[in-house]
């Protein structure tokens, strides 16, 4: 008998395809949901094509009961989609839902080829790998010595684009209302261009974390963890944040005098906070 046959096509999917990452709460593979079928087929044939993946599996937990993990499991899929759904419909660049299952716990969604901003921008660590926490790439700081010389290169693109990139698509991330809850570098893909007369694209990734908030303070949080994560991660990034900031502006408008004011007051907690300890 064969294993296959009792079951699901989304066990099926994961099965065939190759794991990338695994997290405490999902593992992330990257799959097809077509495969190529067993016998022979005419090249050129577009019935048969297939289409590259990021699976993302939010496996059972057994710490937790199985009511409970189940309702959690949906709950986080389903939220997951819908923040994505939302920012497709507002125009933000986030990659295409593919399939969602909620009883197997699995989003499939578009796969992104290209390399994260935090690679991009030299974030990564000196002689180590940086693995995407959600599209996989895997990136070796050794890669060839041309590309340590210019990550860029290929991208047609300045490292002030990138940043007018990320704040007009943030921008218009919230104006849907939708709150990321974990910006960080990693989490932006930069899609090369598809031709040498074409611009690279900023992928807004990972919105596990997001949530729906019409709050001017969330949206002010959400930058403040952005600006926290450009700290931490790339030097001498005060300058490049106040160009994320300028293009977020632009492409807010009126709603920036309240964010921006917020984003002041938030400033002033954490400060508080890191001088308490």
């Amino acid at each position: 008998m064969n294993p296959e046959s009792s079951s699901t096509p989304t066990q099926r999917l994961i099965s065939r395809a190759t794991l990338v990452s695994q997290g405490a709460e999902a593992a992330i593979y990257k799959g097809e949901l077509h495969p190529p079928p067993i016998y022979p087929v005419p090249s050129g044939n577009r019935d048969h094509d297939s289409e590259p993946v990021l699976i993302k599996y939010r496996f059972h937990k057994q710490y937790r009961h199985p009511t409970l993990d189940a309702s959690l499991t949906k709950s986080r899929v389903a939220g997951e989609a819908r923040a994505i759904g939302r920012c497709l419909r507002a125009g933000v660049n986030v990659p295409g839902i593919r399939m969602v299952d909620l009883q197997e716990g699995v989003l499939a969604i578009e796969w992104i080829n290209g390399k994260s901003v935090r690679f991009l921008l030299g974030g990564g660590a000196e002689g180590e790998e940086e693995v995407d926490e959600v599209h996989g790439d895997v990136v070796e700081s050794e890669e060839t010595d041309e590309a340590e010389e210019d990550p860029l290169k290929g991208y047609n693109i300045t490292q002030d684009d990138i940043m007018q990139l990320i704040g007009t698509e943030i921008a218009k991330m919230h104006e849907a209302d939708i709150i990321h809850g974990d910006l960080t570098t990693s989490n932006m893909m930069l899609r090369p261009p598809s031709a040498p007369d074409k611009s690279s694209e900023l992928v807004l990734i990972d919105f596990g974390l997001a949530y729906t908030s019409t709050l001017v303070e969330d949206k002010a949080v959400d930058l403040y963890v952005l600006e926290r994560a450009f700290a931490s991660t790339h030097p001498a990034s005060e300058p490049l944040f106040a160009s994320v900031l300028k293009a977020y502006e632009r492409q807010a408008g009126k709603d920036w005098k309240a964010i921006s004011r917020r984003l002041d007051d938030v400033r002033l907690r954490g400060r508080k906070r890191s001088m308490v300890g």
